[in-house]
């Protein structure tokens, strides 16, 4: 192979610089039997990077329970979930984190986040209906959240009105671990139409042409995939070229016309270019077909001139879709996207090597197997160390008894009602158009997870973002119970059957024992609360490397395991609010009353002790519950709902006195 383009001769240094190990490096050596050039190292870098290969995560994910009747497709297989809900129709469904881009560069970031996360869906065959978001800043009061914050929500808010999906729901939450390291998790859900196809993310049949469609490629986003599997420090700001550039507008056409595409029956397989670009989506769709592809770079469409051939594959720049066709019907495809005037542009062949072959301007300049270089391949598989957190020792169990009652109870319920992590919100969600499509059925009516309307049925859809990390940092395996947990009583609330969960896994480094120890904990309980409530996981996302080097001293964010979840309504008719509705009404709490304050709103606004050992949770009893409330509310029984979490009871019924703007009296609890 002709190297006459490489500027730069790879070692193990290099290799390092990209973020591979030296152990990784010489596996990539022994994979194509002599040195990689610089081009074909960038390839495994990507690849191999966290965010694409899972590599240090993997392990415990595949211990996830990933089966259940409603599934149609398992975790992993496509670019999103797929579960039945009836009538011939399917739910595509994803979330991800967009959190270092948007740490850096707030408005994009989180825009890009948003379309990247609607290509998922779209590229499926499905219609993206919903949008739901959860966001975690630090201290509200300081001038870089509020910097952040507005930036954040602007990019979500205006990606998504004009992409014409409604924004209906998700989470604020605010502590000063997520100072430096925001997260900002975007989940999208779409519908699948009953006698609509589906596209897989394949490759498959020699001698098919390969299409590149959508925005031309730019030098925004190379290394992206890199960036988001390293830590962020004082330096990350130079970083800012790895960040990518959203356009909603050339989005809505791309969305209009890869559905109108999927119609013409031309398309033998389909994948968004988000993390690593090109690289990734012909990897990954060749491994998944057992193909390989034969690519001509200087096809590629590029907003700069002069782009090498590693910048060109790296490329993170959005709104592009990869497109195998079949051969002999490139006629249809091209109609299609010349239609909705979109580029349109073969750039390669399938082929039956099993190898991924990129030239540019007739010099092959990368020549790699397919297959190892994806998750489940060659991609490295690691199971790291790990050790309980010391701080969990020192963590204090308190006795409510020994905790003296307020005496201005007054005051206290203001202080506490102006935290803002029970505060409304709607200062937030009120910059999004949640009323788009016209299937929001939760826009004038509160309850506790959002609810579309299906069109064409009865059926109502029930969404809903949760974590409480301050719960998962204090015990992890209990608090991944909890997340689980409180996503089932917001869909059961609102009147819901829970179906399966998406998540996004926001965590610290994984090289550090206590942040893995961490991470291996919460999934454990995730998976445990998914088996007792039957919603297994359709896939998501990992996000490590969520935390701030500041002067040699690593600060991770509290583990923030956040759980997307979706359930069934069978009569839309029936969604249950959390209002309170009359004068005279009784309020009844299901489950019994613990002395148990720990890890509450209370003790660590009012009594400034931050760290508790986490609150009892019992999923027997948390089952009985939620389908005693199912039954109620399927049988009439009830007037509003509302699950008690973050606040307590305190703050459940204050909240349903607000919203059905009614005054309560509370005499016993028990």
């Amino acid at each position: 192979m002709n190297q006459s383009t490489e500027s730069v001769i790879p070692t193990v240094d290099t290799a390092q610089k990209l973020g591979l190990l030296p152990e990784e490096y010489n596996k990539i050596c022994a994979i194509l039997g002599r040195k990689p050039n610089f081009t074909e190292l960038s390839i495994f870098s990507v690849m191999w990077s966290e965010h694409c290969s899972y590599k240090n995560s993997i392990t415990y994910l595949k211990q996830l329970p990933r089966e259940g009747s409603a599934l149609l497709v398992e975790a992993g297989e496509e670019n999103a979930g797929l579960v039945d809900i009836g009538n011939g129709r399917g739910c595509a469904f994803k979330i991800e984190s967009h959190n270092h881009p948007s740490a850096l560069e707030p408005y994009q970031g989180a825009a890009t986040g948003v379309g990247g996360i609607h290509r998922d869906i779209f590229t499926m065959g499905a219609r993206p209906i919903a949008a739901l978001n959860s966001l975690r800043f630090g201290d509200v009061s300081t001038k870089r959240t509020k910097h952040l914050m507005r930036g954040v929500v602007s990019g979500i808010g205006d990606y998504g009105n004009c992409l014409g999906v409604p924004t209906v729901g998700g989470e604020v939450y605010f502590h000063p671990c997520y100072e430096q390291n925001i997260l900002v998790n975007a989940m999208s859900v779409g519908i699948l139409e009953p006698g609509q196809e589906t596209v897989s993310a394949i490759a498959e049949g020699p001698g098919n042409p390969v299409f590149i469609v959508g925005s031309a490629t730019g030098k925004d986003g190379i290394h992206g995939a890199t960036f988001a599997s390293a830590d962020l420090t004082e330096d990350s700001a130079d970083d800012l070229p790895a960040v990518q550039v959203g356009d909603p507008f050339q989005e809505k056409l791309l969305l209009e016309a890869s559905l109108e595409a999927i119609t013409t029956g031309a398309i033998v397989g389909m994948q968004d270019m988000g993390a690593a670009g090109i690289t990734c989506s012909t990897s990954e769709m060749s491994a998944k077909g057992n193909a390989g592809m034969r690519i001509d770079l200087s096809k590629v469409p590029t907003r700069q001139a002069d782009m090498q051939p590693f910048e060109i594959l790296l490329s993170e720049s959005q709104e592009r879709m990869l497109i195998v066709c079949h051969k002999g019907q490139e006629q249809k495809l091209l109609a299609v996207f010349e239609k909705w005037n979109l580029e349109c542009e073969r750039i390669g062949e399938v082929t039956n090597t099993g190898r991924l072959e990129f030239y540019f301007k007739g010099e092959l300049v990368a020549d790699v197997p397919a297959h190892d270089l994806v998750l489940g391949g060659g991609a490295p598989v690691y199971t790291r160390e790990y050790e309980r957190p010391a701080y969990m020792s020192e963590l204090k169990n308190l006795d409510i008894n020994e905790i003296s009652i307020p005496g201005n109870m007054v005051d206290i319920a203001e202080k506490l009602f102006k935290s803002p992590n029970i505060v409304s919100k709607r200062w937030v969600h009120d910059q999004y158009d949640s009323t788009v499509r016209t299937n929001t059925l939760t826009n004038t009516r509160a309850s506790d997870s959002a609810v579309i309307r299906i069109k064409g049925s009865k059926q109502g859809l029930s969404m809903t973002v949760d974590c409480n990390s301050t719960y998962v940092y204090a015990d992890p395996y209990k608090g991944g119970l909890i997340a689980v947990s409180e996503a089932a009583r917001n869909i059961v609330a609102s009147g819901a059957k829970p179906l399966a969960i998406t998540n996004c896994l926001n965590f610290g480094n994984p090289y550090n024992k206590e942040v893995y120890y961490q991470f291996v904990h919460a999934l454990k309980g995730m998976g445990d609360a998914c088996r007792e409530f039957d919603t297994p996981v359709t896939g998501g996302n990992v996000s490590f490397y969520n935390q701030t080097v500041l002067d040699d001293s690593a600060v991770p964010v509290y583990p923030t395991p956040t759980i997307g979840m979706i359930g069934l309504m069978p009569d839309a008719d029936k969604m249950m609010t959390m209002n309170f509705q009359n004068t005279g009404d009784i309020i009844v709490m299901i489950g019994q009353s613990r002395s148990d304050i720990n890890c509450s709103l209370y003790v660590r606004e009012i009594l400034d002790i931050e760290k508790s050992v986490a609150p009892h949770i019992d999923l027997t009893e948390e089952l009985l519950h939620q389908k005693t409330v199912l039954t109620l509310i399927e049988q009439d029984l009830c007037q509003s709902v509302h699950d008690i979490s973050d606040g307590g009871l305190f703050a459940a019924v204050v909240e349903s006195a607000i919203h059905g703007n009614l005054g309560i009296t509370i005499s016993n609890v028990s």
